[in-house]
């Protein structure tokens, strides 16, 4: 039985990444857009990631 330690280790260092580029994002007119992608592309990564190691630790089986 596997357990979920991976995935909130995971998600601990993702939502590190993700207040560090929020704090050092620099200042001007993109800010807001810059500061968006960014959030987004951890955020999706991190998503992505989560669904294919589930995906692995519980395969869907057909009968």
């Amino acid at each position: 039985m596997s357990t979920s330690l991976p995935t909130l280790l995971i998600l601990a260092f993702v939502l590190g990444a993700m207040v560090v580029s929020w704090m050092s994002t620099p200042k001007g007119p993109n800010q807001t857009l810059i500061r968006t992608a960014v959030l987004l592309t951890l955020g999706v990564c991190y998503l992505m990631w989560t669904v294919t190691y589930l995906a692995q630790v519980h395969p869907l089986e057909r009968k």
